[in-house]
């Protein structure tokens, strides 16, 4: 038998209720294991902050970085609209000795001519590239002279 006496009745009751030896050894690592658990919680908690934290930077610094280059997309689109205006392209083609087309003649699929095509006539321009002509006596007699010079 055991040293410690037998409880009847009420005794017995309470006996059961009040923990023994046994129970308190077994609640110390069922709350080492919580306390580990939690800490490990808090960790992880820690360690998502810190990466959301990290991605929200990287956001607004990309952020940053797409306004600046929208910015120079307006910017060159607003210089390309400038540059194909009709009038900037007119006194750009004036500038290179161009002048504007004569009437112009059209070929239907069935080879016929529509139209009278008419000469481009420069009111007083000066083309900037004169072609060499060569009579057919300088082509014969010494060197062959070169172009644009």
């Amino acid at each position: 038998m055991s040293g410690k006496p037998e409880l009847k009745g009420r005794a017995a009751r309470l006996a059961r209720l009040l923990p023994t030896g046994q129970g308190q050894a077994a609640r110390t690592p069922f709350v080492l294991l919580v306390v580990l658990l939690l800490g490990g919680g808090l960790i992880c908690l820690l360690v998502l902050n810190s990466a959301l934290s990290e991605g929200a930077f990287e956001l607004d610094d990309l952020q940053r970085g797409t306004k600046s280059l929208t910015d120079e997309e307006q910017a060159l689109q607003r210089d390309i609209d400038a540059y194909s205006a009709p009038d900037a392209l007119q006194r750009r083609a004036r500038e290179l000795g161009m002048v504007p087309g004569g009437d112009p003649a059209f070929l239907d699929p069935d080879g016929t001519v529509k139209g009278v095509p008419g000469a481009a006539t420069g009111a007083g321009q000066t083309s900037v590239y004169t072609p060499l002509v060569l009579a057919p006596e300088a082509m014969t007699d010494g060197p062959t002279p070169t172009p644009g010079r």
